[in-house]
C-alpha cells in the first residue's frame, strides 16, 4: 500500500472546506464552542459509522455503486443548497434552528454530505481492501482514518473558536463566504 497517498488523500479530503467544516464554523458563530464541539463529535461518529458501513458493504455495493453515488450526489447537492439558503436567511439576533450544534445534527449531516459519502465509499476499498482482508487491519485503518477526520474537524473547531468574535462582527461577510463555498461544493460534486 502507498501509505503516503492514503494519508494525503485522507488529510486533503477531511481538512478542505466542505459542508461539515463550514457547518462547524457556522455552529460556533451562532451557538458557541460547546455546541460546535457537540456537532464535531456527532460528525466524527457518523464519519466512523460510514467507514464501517463502507468496509462491510463494499463488496455488495460494487454493482449498484454508480446509481447510489448519483442519488447521494443529488441529495447532497440539494442539501448543500438548502444550507446556503439557511446561511443567508440568518439575522444577527437569530439563533436559527434549535437543533444546530447538537450531536444529532452533526451526525445527520454526514449521511447527506456527498463529499463524505464519496470519500468513505472509496478510501477503504481503494487503499485498504486491495491489500488487507483481515478484520483487524481493516479496523485499524477505519480507526486511523476516523482519527484523521476528527483531527481535521477539530482544527476547524479551534479556528472557529479563536475567531468567534470576528465571525460574529463580520457575520454578513462570513455568511457570504460560507455560502459561496457551499454553493461551489454543491456544483463540484458533479465534476
Amino acid at each position: 500500500m502507498n501509505i503516503l497517498s492514503y494519508f494525503l488523500y485522507t488529510i486533503v479530503v477531511t481538512a478542505t472546506p466542505g459542508p461539515t467544516n463550514i457547518d462547524i464554523l457556522n455552529t460556533i458563530k451562532n451557538r458557541g464552542t460547546k455546541a460546535g464541539l457537540r456537532y464535531t463529535y456527532g460528525a466524527s461518529a457518523a464519519f466512523f459509522t460510514l467507514l464501517i458501513i463502507s468496509a462491510i458493504l463494499n463488496t455488495f455495493l460494487v454493482a449498484i455503486m454508480p446509481n447510489l453515488l448519483i442519488a447521494m450526489k443529488l441529495i447532497g447537492s440539494v442539501y448543500m443548497l438548502y444550507l446556503v439558503y439557511m446561511i443567508f436567511k440568518k439575522h444577527d439576533n437569530d439563533k436559527g434552528d434549535i437543533n444546530l450544534g447538537t450531536f444529532k445534527s452533526g451526525f445527520k449531516l454526514q449521511f447527506l454530505n456527498p463529499k463524505v459519502i464519496t470519500f468513505t465509499m472509496t478510501v477503504i476499498p481503494t487503499f485498504v481492501l486491495v491489500y488487507y482482508k483481515s478484520v483487524s487491519m481493516i479496523t485499524i485503518y477505519i480507526i486511523v482514518t476516523s482519527m484523521i477526520a476528527m483531527f481535521a474537524f477539530s482544527l476547524w473547531l479551534i479556528f472557529g473558536s479563536l475567531l468567534q468574535n470576528f465571525l460574529r462582527h463580520h457575520e454578513l461577510g462570513m455568511n457570504i463566504v460560507m455560502a459561496i463555498f457551499l454553493f461551489y461544493a454543491a456544483i463540484m460534486v458533479w465534476f
